[in-house]
């Protein structure tokens, strides 16, 4: 008798969350939500934040691991885009979930530690970029295993932003910020 292992993934981008830098310039963050039983992934469930250029950094990454495959695309750049319009933000969401739906679905790139990092890892891109070249104290393993706990410390990117946080809360009819 044959028996067959059923491997699940499931990718979920979730809760917008606006970061004020200083007084004039905002940006988005969102929490992307993994469980899965695969081997392929050191966690089992993990949740991190990510921000628009996190994603073009893991797409131009992932483009440099594949140069003859074709990627998917994440949603357009967008010059007028609005956080606080609740369709700009739902589309921008919707087009990151199916962009990482995509990438795990290739063997390929599932075996890039880059995509592993920044699904399982809050590192910053340039920690990610000096982990997955093996130029820091830590393995790939192990930023994954330490995420959430402190142990590592986002120094560059993430933890220069001493900013007023507002969460969004997406109403029927009206988007809520708090």
């Amino acid at each position: 008798m044959q028996h067959s292992i059923c491997f699940s993934l499931s990718i979920c981008v979730r809760n917008p969350r606006l970061l004020k830098d200083y007084l004039w310039h905002a940006h988005l963050d969102y929490e992307i939500c993994l469980q899965t039983n695969s081997m392929c992934f050191r966690k089992k469930t993990s949740s991190v934040r990510r921000r628009y250029s996190e994603f073009v950094w893991l797409r131009d990454c992932l483009e440099q691991n594949a140069l003859i495959m074709y990627l998917p695309n994440l949603p357009p750049w967008n010059p007028f885009f609005s956080p606080g319009n609740k369709e700009q933000v739902l589309q921008r969401m919707k087009g990151f979930q199916e962009f990482l739906e995509s990438v795990v679905q290739i063997p390929l790139l599932l075996s890039d530690s880059r995509l592993h990092l920044f699904l399982q890892s809050d590192l910053s891109i340039t920690k990610m970029a000096k982990c997955a070249s093996g130029k820091t104290s830590y393995t790939v393993a192990e930023a994954i295993q330490r995420s959430g706990s402190g142990c590592i410390s986002r120094l560059e990117d993430k933890a220069s932003f001493d900013s007023d946080c507002e969460r969004y809360q997406f109403g029927q009819n009206s988007l809520h910020v708090f």
